[in-house]
């Protein structure tokens, strides 16, 4: 009755439990040995160790020397950091070459702080502690100035600041809102951004934790239901290093196939074969570009997975050989619950091969969901993992290269959502009960899904969706933002989720476009559509019961605006794809906040509806019904309207006009863009490319444009293609230099075309210092083309 009334009875009253912690207390003693500073309290003790120059770890044990093994989530194994540390009276510093830990001693209390003494974090009063329940927690102070980004998945505005967080992977198939707080990924992680500098904290700890950045104006908390206190500090000191930071030591995404970046149509469910053919033959009549159909879960055999019902799909390799032919990939959804049933294969091999969760005790936990009674693969076995991964040669084997995986929070049909926390998973026989292991689930079923299709699919990069994960979660897996609903509200929700998710070191996330449940309506679609093209996750998805919502589903008059979109995702793919090369090297989102490229601008702060794709384009979207203006922001710089050509000055707020028809985006002077051509999908090849340039009057533009095979980990053996573009006015010459930094791999286009925005009368145009003819701009044009032969490149 929780939901109900009844919860704020006035006769019913409830109290806090007024948990009290104990402080660690006062400097015992200390040593520094093999760079570790182990320092003993009171009542605890406390680690403290450099990563890198710039990353520092602190560990807090009431009981003993801190353990310095880590999460699955920590890939990094630290570097040989020279470390110095000297002691005075009433404080110890250690410190290397970027940050300094001040240690006070009576009681001890931790400041951390960067090479040129700007201030990162400082316990307040109440410092460290832990109470009877074992729980840990830390207290923090809070600047005024602070804004806090990044938790992953949450709902609510960008700046977190105001709010308090848990982390618990959950099912929330109940309408997300913002009182919602626990979702299906759990990221102990986030960013501060004060006056304009940045540093992060990652919380490496699998319990349940809490962060409360909520109950006091001047101090904030992170806490854990059990374990250790264990955190690293990134110095930063721009937003971006803290994000190359964190995924330093937490991994960062491998470049997904291109196919993967294309659009994606889905349903609970396409229920058979021939529903699947018709829907693949609307797209082609209709001349809607589609690059993956998905199969949930009617397309198996009474919900067991790695199965196919013979009724419903009866040639499941002619489908998805047919669907491979016309360049769209299969994606069915796997989830881990195996169904009890001693005459179905997987269920024999658990049993025989002791690889399920259990309880101390010996006997398998079981749980509803889907198929019934299910037992589950014990995901914290290596040799599990190895064999659920293995499983998957059921799909490679018929030309599958993707996989959606679904209820792996993990999902149970119960009260509590999720499995019995007395479960006592093996954990590479250092056994952990399910509430230690509980967040880390998804993400270790994310590594045995990709690494074993890695292993099966001769070379090509798997695709992997999934719906729960932990920090880590970006080495394997794109996640979206689960059961959505289609609401306006919802439309506007998947922005700031999606920025915070890709501030949290995940570059690859999405939202259902069109919503998952409830009814969508034809201008909803189409809006969200419009958003979805610049997703870096671009997937329509819907439950069985709503109204459809597939591109033609509302007629004629939005089917057109929907199909101009979706085309304009492909256009857009050599700009995008270049995006997620830099992410799988920096760990820098594809999507971003405005606060990440102008951390100093106050108007960025708490900007919620709008993004950056890169750092020269903004999207700001229209984000409610019949509304056909906004207010949009742009800072400092001049921008120009993408489908008008206006140029609009920067560092203010302008009203724009956006019919149905419209996205409003604005692309700053200065910027160099690579765009495709439409096609049916991504296995057809762009016989060109266009390079649009927004020349400024002064100082040298430059963009690295990237490209490789779109398929395969050749990448990583130098097999790509790579050029750095630059423009610079002189004396009314625009001079384009190419340079092609990397060529072992040979594009398919045969040409680019560059196409330059804004120029002044007369101008003459030079690329790599040859004239160009027929490009003086004419009186009544503000576009010049100029085709370039790919061999000049060289």
């Amino acid at each position: 009755m929780q939901d109900t009334s009844f919860a704020i009875h006035p006769g019913r009253k409830t109290y806090s439990n007024g948990s009290i912690y104990q402080s660690i207390g006062s400097f015992v003693s200390y040593n520094l040995e093999e760079k570790v500073l182990n320092i003993k309290a009171e009542n605890g003790h406390v680690s403290i160790s450099f990563y890198r120059d710039d990353i520092v770890r602190i560990t807090m044990n009431p009981k003993r020397t801190p353990s310095l093994k880590t999460s699955f989530a920590v890939i990094k194994m630290p570097e040989d950091v020279d470390v110095v540390g000297r002691e005075t009276n009433g404080e110890i510093h250690v410190s290397s070459n970027k940050l300094t830990v001040v240690i006070k001693k009576t009681p001890i209390r931790i400041s951390i702080f960067d090479n040129h003494g700007r201030l990162l974090v400082r316990e307040n009063e109440a410092g460290m502690g832990f109470n009877e329940k074992k729980e840990v927690i830390c207290f923090k102070e809070m600047d005024k100035d602070d804004h806090f980004y990044g938790f992953g998945e949450k709902t609510s505005f960008l700046d977190k600041r105001g709010e308090k967080m848990t982390m618990w992977n959950s099912d929330v198939y109940a309408p997300h809102n913002p009182e919602i707080d626990a979702l299906y990924q759990s990221i102990p992680y986030f960013m501060t951004i004060r006056n304009g500098d940045a540093h992060g904290i990652f919380f490496d700890n699998t319990f349940k934790t809490v962060f409360d950045m909520k109950s006091s104006n001047d101090s904030y908390s992170f806490s854990a239901e059990g374990g250790q206190l264990d955190y690293y500090v990134f110095a930063g000191p721009t937003p971006k290093a803290v994000l190359e930071q964190y995924s330093e030591i937490t991994g960062r995404m491998p470049i997904p196939p291109k196919w993967a970046l294309g659009y994606h149509q889905s349903r609970y469910s396409y229920e058979t074969e021939q529903e699947v053919r018709e829907l693949a033959n609307n797209f082609f009549e209709k001349n809607i570009p589609l690059d993956a159909i998905y199969l949930d879960i009617h397309y198996m055999d009474g919900y067991r997975v790695f199965t196919f019902d013979e009724e419903r799909f009866p040639n499941p390799a002619g489908l998805i050989q047919d669907l491979k032919d016309a360049g769209i990939h299969v994606v069915p959804i796997v989830d881990p619950g195996v169904k009890e049933d001693p005459e179905y294969f997987v269920y024999q091999e658990g049993v025989k091969g002791d690889r399920f969760c259990k309880y101390i005790e010996g006997n398998i936990y079981f749980g509803d969901v889907w198929p019934g009674k299910s037992a589950f693969p014990d995901l914290t076995n290596s040799n599990v993992r190895k064999w659920w991964g293995e499983k998957h040669k059921f799909y490679t084997d018929l030309g599958i290269e993707g996989i959606w995986n679904d209820m792996n929070e993990p999902a149970v049909f119960n009260e509590t959502k999720t499995m019995d926390l007395r479960v006592m998973h093996d954990n590479d026989g250092d056994p952990k009960t399910h509430r230690e292991m509980h967040n880390l689930y998804g993400l270790l079923m994310g590594e045995a899904t990709y690494e074993g299709m890695k292993a099966q699919l001769n070379g090509n990069r798997p695709f992997l969706l999934t719906r729960a994960g932990f920090a880590g979660v970006q080495r394997y897996g794109t996640v979206w933002t689960g059961d959505n609903r289609s609401f306006w509200e919802h439309l506007q929700m998947a922005l700031p989720m999606c920025m915070n998710l890709g501030l949290s070191g995940i570059p690859f996330s999405g939202p259902d476009v069109g919503g998952f449940a409830h009814d969508s309506t034809g201008q909803l679609l189409t809006r969200w559509t419009q958003v979805g093209t610049f997703t870096p996750y671009f997937r329509n998805h819907s439950v069985l019961e709503s109204i459809r919502q597939e591109p033609w589903s509302f007629g004629e008059d939005y089917e057109n605006i929907i199909r101009k979109y979706i085309q304009e995702r492909y256009v857009w793919l050599p700009y995008l794809y270049t995006l997620f090369r830099e992410a799988s090297v920096t760990g820098v989102p594809v999507m971003r906040p405005l606060v990440l490229e102008y951390p100093d601008d106050k108007h960025t702060f708490n900007l919620t509806d709008q993004f950056m794709i890169g750092s020269n384009v903004i999207i700001a979207p229209i984000l409610k019904p019949d509304t056909y203006h906004r207010v949009v922001y742009l800072p400092e710089g001049s921008w120009v309207n993408y489908w008008t050509e206006d140029i609009l000055e920067g560092g203010k707020h302008h009203l724009i006009q956006a019919n149905l028809e419209t996205l409003p985006i604005f692309v700053k002077k200065g910027a160099i863009i690579t765009h495709g051509t439409v096609k049916r999908s991504t296995e057809m090849k762009d016989s060109e490319i266009t390079v649009h340039l927004y020349p400024t009057e002064n100082g040298i533009s430059s963009f690295t444009y990237y490209e490789d095979d779109g398929k395969t980990f050749a990448y990583n053996n130098g097999q790509y293609f790579q050029c750095n573009f630059e423009t610079k006015i002189v004396d009314q010459i625009l001079e384009i230099d190419i340079k092609v930094e990397h060529d072992q791999f040979k594009p398919e286009w045969e040409k680019a075309i560059f196409v330059i925005h804004g120029l002044n009368e007369g101008m003459i145009i030079k690329v790599n210092g040859t004239l160009q003819g027929n490009v003086i701009k004419q009186s009544d044009s503000t576009i010049i083309r100029v085709p370039i032969d790919s061999e000049q490149f060289y």
